[in-house]
């Protein structure tokens, strides 16, 4: 029997397709680079996994009251929302998923009816367009312009709004372009969205990841109206280097929470006990951790940037957070590798792996198909060796 109409719309994620392509490469022994996949190299800190280990001792095993997650942590998640971002949740307005990924689609899941039409700018994470489909939704693309630093405008999500209109998509720090809005920016998207009644969907996973003295606002905070109308979705993966733990969260209307955890409920029971445990001390703990991470990042960033835009054909805008370099590589297609020609970024992607033997993703999966995303959230000395292969592996490109 044929699969349903909601899953055939479904596009498989491109960065999960090109790290399986990079990890299998690896067992058979071929040296790859892989600069797919949205995960720092860093272990998590000891004093998390620790409280994850005295949560096994203390048998902290079994199932968790509440389904949408322990009360220890929800408080902790509305003392992190209230310091980080001047928003004060109660906490039936917070829930906990598996994974910041799960609390987006939660939200699409708890809002979002058949035919509703979701505004999604580009550059997207690949999740986007695809978790609106699986509800019967209808992802609507919006083309951001470089002048503007690839955020859509205000003016361009009002052009965008139709009667069908029921959310927008925001990302910022952005995956895949790194790119910031700002507070100016972020009070007239919330002013558009007010006046239309639009739900905002804010993924800020990656808030803790700024660079340049670049300052974080969540579109939230700046009143009830809007704070009404937005679900902020984070967790603890990329801050803290736990993406293995599964644990997202996000703070909404209290009506809105409680849909999202009547799809919890039905689909997953609830996050791991185990996991719960180490993201309380994670919110709760030492943060020095994060701010060598954040360092780190910033040294391989300005390196991996500056490297790109040292290859005659690429450009490259400087990241000013996430841990995403998002260079304009469309001056390679059309070129010739032995008998086939380079037509689009998927084509680019593959030459790399194939030539370079580096594991990038293509622009296409994002929604701009002149770029391509290379992570650096891996060692100094892994980039260093990845950009010289694309380095020589372009300049053959470029002299066939």
């Amino acid at each position: 029997m044929p699969l349903s109409h909601n899953v055939q719309r479904v596009q498989e994620s491109v960065t999960m397709q090109i790290s399986a392509k990079a990890a299998q490469l690896k067992r058979e022994g071929v040296d790859v680079i892989a600069l797919s996949a949205g995960e720092p190299d860093f272990d998590t800190p000891p004093n998390i996994k620790n409280a994850a280990i005295r949560a096994i001792e203390d048998g902290f095993t079994k199932y968790t009251t509440p389904s949408s997650g322990i009360i220890e942590l929800k408080e902790a998640i509305c003392r992190k929302f209230l310091d980080d971002n001047n928003l004060q949740y109660a906490i039936d307005q917070i829930t906990v998923n598996n994974g910041a990924k799960h609390s987006l689609f939660l939200a699409v899941a708890a809002l979002i009816n058949t035919g509703d039409e979701v505004i999604i700018p580009t550059p997207y994470w690949v999740t986007y367009s695809e978790q609106p489909r699986l509800v019967g939704g209808e992802p609507i693309i919006v083309k951001t312009r470089p002048e503007n630093g690839l955020k859509i405008t205000a003016e361009e999500f009002q052009a965008a709004i139709t009667s069908k209109t029921r959310m927008l998509f925001l990302c910022s720090p952005s995956n895949p372009s790194g790119a910031v809005y700002t507070k100016a920016e972020l009070e007239d998207i919330a002013q558009v969205a007010v006046e239309n009644n639009v739900y905002v969907l804010s993924d800020e996973i990656y808030e803790k990841l700024l660079y340049d003295d670049v300052e974080h606002c969540s579109i939230a905070s700046f009143g009830e109206e809007i704070k009404k109308l937005t679900i902020v979705v984070n967790g603890v993966s990329k801050a803290y280097a736990m993406t293995g733990w599964r644990i997202g969260y996000a703070g909404a209307d209290a009506e809105v929470i409680h849909g999202m955890n009547k799809v919890q409920m039905q689909e997953v029971s609830h996050p791991s006990s185990i996991s719960q445990k180490a993201a309380v001390e994670a919110l709760n703990g030492p943060q020095e951790s994060v701010e060598e991470m954040r360092k780190a990042f910033d040294t391989r960033r300005c390196y991996m940037v500056d490297r790109l835009n040292m290859i005659e054909g690429i450009e490259c805008l400087m990241p000013k957070g996430a841990f995403y370099a998002y260079p304009v590589v469309s001056k390679f297609y059309g070129k010739k590798t032995g008998v086939s020609k380079i037509c689009d970024s998927v084509d680019l992607c593959k030459y790399l792996l194939e030539e370079g033997r580096v594991a990038c993703v293509p622009g296409v999966g994002f929604g701009t198909e002149e770029h391509i995303r290379l992570s650096y959230a891996t060692s100094m000395n892994v980039i260093e060796d990845a950009m010289d292969r694309i380095e020589n592996a372009l300049k053959k490109l470029m002299v066939e």
